[in-house]
């Protein structure tokens, strides 16, 4: 049976109507990044909207990172109805290849990620490639996760027990605020979710090289995507670990980490492959490998069975890590 073939029969007929929109190559066919966000939000149109927020308390926040104090940094804050107080945060880090993406579009994961794990969920902003190449994504994510660990009182959470979130290019970015963290002493990461994570820029594996012609996203894409991020670098020995964190040597003191991918997914193999890294290194690690599954199923097919049973393990997980008893002394963060 060919890969095509072995697509999830439900995320295959939601790609087939994706693909008639936008064409038999997907956003990964279209060569220039602008064209591709403005295609990307007109599609961004169509998909359901997050309910009225009656049950969940929404603000918005500026904030400025040390290494661009004249940069505003947008987050946005959902709090769940009835939640706990001090309650768990996880800080939530959009995908997009690095070049496209925000808050708004995807407002109704964070909502739901908030209402499924009864957390307050932190939402990024970050800056996109190409006009704004490394570091500036990871200084503004490890901003923002220093901001919330800074503000466990505005936010009424606990400091102690704040996990980082993070699909495709989210991955990549939450994995290097992690390393940062470490590196840095704080603030302190209890969790660590990678969502079919975007680690390395090198596109060595196998299935770089054979998951990549579905639509959602391609190995061209993917190849852009890099080499807008990293500038002169891409290509060379001269790429940061908090850049691509596949290239990170020392995976030691990094925080239990969960990652789920698709077995059709072109990360598959680099998802993996950290992930057995991480274990070498003594980190608690949950590997999932969903057959059927390719990169951006998930939100093409939110309602397709397999979508809903990889959120409803995933959400599960962070409810466990997360659910230890608030700490009595919600004293300062560390963050330094």
């Amino acid at each position: 049976m060919g890969a095509e073939e072995r697509i999830d029969p439900q995320v295959r007929a939601r790609l087939d109507q994706y693909l008639s929109l936008v064409g038999p190559q997907g956003l990964s066919g279209i060569d220039s990044i602008t064209a591709r966000r403005q295609r990307q939000a007109e599609l961004s149109a169509l998909r359901p909207k997050a309910a009225a927020h009656h049950d969940v308390d929404v603000r918005d926040f500026s904030i400025r990172s040390d290494t661009s104090p004249h940069t505003a940094v947008q987050v946005r804050a959902y709090r769940p109805a009835g939640s706990a107080v001090p309650a768990p945060c996880i800080c939530y880090v959009h995908g997009g290849g690095l070049v496209t993406g925000s808050i708004a579009g995807d407002e109704a994961k964070a909502v739901e990620l908030a209402q499924a794990t009864d957390c307050v969920v932190v939402s990024v902003e970050y800056r996109l490639a190409p006009e704004n190449p490394y570091p500036a994504a990871v200084d503004d994510c490890y901003a923002a996760l220093a901001w919330t660990a800074a503000r466990q009182h505005e936010l009424r959470i606990d400091p102690h027990r704040i996990a980082l979130y993070g699909p495709s290019a989210g991955g990549c970015l939450v994995t290097a605020a992690a390393l940062l963290a470490r590196d840095r002493g704080g603030p302190e990461i209890a969790y660590l979710t990678l969502v079919s994570p975007m680690l390395d820029d090198r596109q060595t594996t196998h299935s770089s090289h054979v998951n990549t012609g579905f639509g959602a996203w391609s190995r061209e894409a993917n190849r852009q995507s890099w080499q807008a991020y990293l500038g002169e670098d891409f290509g060379t020995e001269r790429v940061s670990p908090y850049a691509a964190p596949a290239r990170a040597g020392n995976l030691t003191g990094l925080p239990p980490t969960y990652i789920d991918t698709g077995d059709l997914d072109l990360f598959r193999d680099e998802a993996m492959d950290f992930a057995q890294r991480l274990m070498w290194a003594g980190v608690p690690t949950e590997l999932y490998v969903y057959p059927g599954g390719i990169h951006g199923g998930e939100s093409l097919a939110p309602e397709a069975d397999l979508s809903v049973r990889v959120r409803s393990r995933r959400h599960s997980a962070l409810r466990r890590v997360l659910a230890t008893p608030p700490s009595t002394d919600i004293g300062p963060a560390m963050v330094r």
